[in-house]
């Protein structure tokens, strides 16, 4: 063999590694921060509803919330599964997660166009109360339902599929980070403008999303390829999502979609 083969040989990039001693802890710290976001998040907005006397959720608001909540929690038994080598249950519980993942996807359409149609043409308290915001909301689904559904694809393939996961859950979790950041990110950055708006809905679950890849650059020294298309992929919906939540040309569409068109 030639010195110049065996030389590209040599600086061929080895494979990426599928386990290191620090994930263990690493995914179960994300779960652990997932949790702590959302729960914050509804926790404190589901006060103020209280607080204010707004009327009831939809009951398809509890069944949304209620499927999110399994998802989390079985997300939760499925990490600490692996932690404990128990591989057998784990796989046959990702089975239950893929059922529930689109019916997930189901509930969270119909409970965004449920909510926008019991308040239109009411007065907006919230950003989220604009029928503009219907953009996002749909967004993440889509988001969501190809993640996962990437995930199951790469089931047999470890390091790929619950970095798809933990994406896909990042992902929806946007909806409590933003209750819960939100308010301080217009602070800093402003409420107008195309990107104030992107960071006011994104950039807590983004900044996490990142870390995923920063931890890989310390553990492997470098990326995984699955997770770098899934980010661009995500970069390119989270785009498209604010982009139609400030265009005009969005309204009647989100009109049609909650039957006022």
């Amino acid at each position: 063999m030639s010195e110049a083969v065996l030389g590209a040989a040599a600086k061929r990039k080895p494979p990426f590694a599928p386990y290191h001693k620090w994930d263990r802890d690493f995914f179960l710290i994300y779960v652990v921060l997932i949790w702590f976001g959302v729960v914050v998040g509804f926790g404190s907005d589901l006060i103020r509803h209280v607080r204010t006397g707004e009327a009831p959720y939809p009951l398809i608001v509890h069944f949304h919330a209620a499927a999110f909540s399994g998802w989390l929690a079985l997300l939760t038994v499925q990490v600490l599964l692996i932690r404990a080598r128990r591989q057998d249950i784990h796989r046959k519980l990702g089975m239950a997660a893929m059922v529930l993942a689109p019916v997930m996807v189901v509930l969270g359409i119909a409970a965004a166009i449920t909510v926008h149609r019991a308040l239109f043409g009411l007065p907006v308290t919230k950003p989220t109360h604009n029928l503009a915001f219907l953009a996002i909301q749909l967004t993440d689904m889509l988001a969501f339902a190809t993640l996962t559904a990437a995930a199951f694809v790469q089931r047999r393939n470890p390091p790929a599929h619950k970095r798809l996961i933990l994406l896909a859950t990042l992902y929806i979790a946007d909806a409590g980070f933003g209750r819960w950041l939100g308010g301080s990110i217009v602070a800093l950055l402003g409420a107008d403008g195309f990107w104030p708006t992107y960071a006011r809905i994104y950039l807590p679950c983004g900044l996490l999303m990142l870390g995923i890849g920063g931890y890989d650059l310390v553990t492997r020294k470098r990326l995984h390829p699955v997770y770098v298309a899934a980010i661009g992929w995500i970069f390119v919906l989270q785009l498209t999502a604010v982009t139609l939540n400030r265009s005009p040309l969005w309204k009647p569409v989100a009109l049609q979609l909650i039957g006022q068109g």
